[in-house]
């Protein structure tokens, strides 16, 4: 389950750098990163509360 959770946080925070970075939309790249942090078995996690 750590794996999944791992890798889904990454896809979510490479989709965040891609919005900000290509797209330009500050707003939607910074709440990707965030919920790829939140989702990461890492640091915080929503699943562990």
């Amino acid at each position: 389950m750590a794996t999944l959770l791992w890798i889904i946080a990454v896809v979510f925070v490479i989709a965040g750098l891609y919005t900000l970075l290509a797209r330009r939309d500050l707003l939607w790249g910074l709440i990707l990163i965030v919920v790829g942090f939140l989702i990461g078995p890492g640091g915080v996690s929503i699943f562990n509360v």
